[in-house]
């Protein structure tokens, strides 16, 4: 039998077995979420009882490690309870059941986010704690609505790993940042390594920023690209001198894909460089081509090495104009265009911004500092904006 011919079965049933791949991977997600609740709840709980010993001067550093070596003695398969960690279960349920914490979650998550969740914390009638943050939450939610504490935590708790929590909780000071990342985890199914370098890289200021640098035809077309488009991206990764050409630009970016992605946000695929855009007789070149998944739309990056000049976007809007003509499919969105640039005077493009009709934005490659209030009214935008997409596409965890 020729290879051609063996393959013509596999054709002939290619969207049965791939119905069937979809059955594996979809239990195989649910699997994965089931043995990372388990881990949250192992962790709260030891974390929860140890706790309890340290504050009650029951016991001293002394008495854990003892436990860690008898745990070790008793079953030496059981990895993951050594000193260091049982201390981290300790600062994960100290962390998490404060009454800051669950009054952050209830006041930027709405109640329905516990409902119809299995309970991850078992509610301990004895544990005073639990019975202090529920009095707590009494006061400031009125009690017809007022959902149990456990349900709470347990489903914003289960949304990422045990070792995302550990970082997001040594490197994020704030309960309002903690919450973000823990969302943000989730919702871009990161890693270890890639939430840390999100962390490092202010992606919780980037993202929630107020943003001027859409354009009014941007905000149309795309009410939530706030959320989904940073207007400041990191590139250490590059080592790029104080002075540099575009041309150096694109190929350190090129070089790093990976990481520039993680920066711009994981729903983009890269397409193409210097991507051929034919208008007549002419030929034109977008610098960086990329797809959104999530905003179904093609996305052109146009690089400067020079502050923002209104004069690059209609370049950029020009390229938009040709795209959408003859490139984009017709189940897809407008598309877009980020110029991305050293920096850019704040004023300059508010004004630029107000008129251009195009789906178009400019990207600084630089750090930021947001008001702290300001991030307040964002966060919750954001959570807002999070709850609405979870509802239309169910996510399942993935460590």
């Amino acid at each position: 039998m020729s290879k051609k011919e063996m393959k013509k079965p596999i054709q002939n049933h290619e969207f049965q077995f791939g119905e069937v791949l979809n059955i594996i991977q979809t239990h195989q997600k649910k699997a994965a979420s089931v043995v990372n609740e388990q881990m949250i709840l192992t962790a709260w709980a030891v974390g929860e009882y140890v706790s309890n010993k340290l504050k009650n001067k029951a016991w001293g550093s002394k008495v854990v490690t003892e436990l860690s070596e008898y745990i070790c003695t008793k079953q030496p398969d059981l990895k993951g309870f050594g000193k260091r960690h049982i201390y981290n279960m300790v600062k994960f349920y100290d962390e998490y059941s404060s009454p800051s914490f669950y009054e952050t979650v209830c006041r930027y998550l709405p109640k329905t986010m516990a409902q119809n969740q299995s309970v991850l914390i078992e509610d301990k009638s004895n544990t005073s704690k639990n019975q202090i943050i529920q009095q707590h939450v009494e006061q400031i939610q009125p009690t017809e609505i007022v959902q149990s504490l456990i349900a709470q935590l347990g489903k914003i708790l289960s949304l990422t790993t045990f070792t995302n929590h550990l970082i997001i909780l040594t490197n994020c000071k704030t309960y309002e940042e903690r919450l973000f990342y823990i969302l943000y985890a989730n919702k871009e199914r990161l890693s270890t390594r890639e939430l840390r370098r999100c962390i490092e890289n202010q992606t919780y200021s980037s993202l929630l920023s107020d943003k001027k640098s859409l354009s009014k035809g941007m905000l149309e077309a795309y009410p939530n690209a706030n959320f989904l488009l940073k207007d400041t991206l990191f590139v250490d990764f590059l080592g790029l001198p104080q002075k540099h050409s575009e041309s150096k630009l694109k190929k350190g970016l090129l070089e790093h894909m990976k990481e520039f992605i993680l920066e711009l946000g994981k729903d983009f695929i890269f397409m193409d460089q210097e991507y051929n855009l034919q208008v007549g007789s002419s030929t034109y070149k977008a610098d960086l081509l990329f797809y959104h998944r999530g905003l179904q739309a093609l996305v052109a990056v146009e690089l400067k090495k020079t502050k923002f000049n209104p004069r690059d976007l209609g370049q950029l809007e020009f390229y938009l104009e040709a795209l959408d003509r003859d490139v984009k499919r017709s189940n897809e969105n407008p598309s877009i265009g980020i110029l991305l640039c050293p920096s850019a005077d704040k004023v300059v493009v508010e004004y630029a911004m107000s008129r251009s009709m195009s789906p178009t934005m400019i990207a600084e490659y630089k750090r930021i500092l947001i008001p702290q209030e300001q991030m307040q009214r964002m966060l919750n935008e954001f959570c807002s904006f999070y709850e609405k997409e979870e509802k239309s596409t169910p996510r399942n965890l993935n460590p």
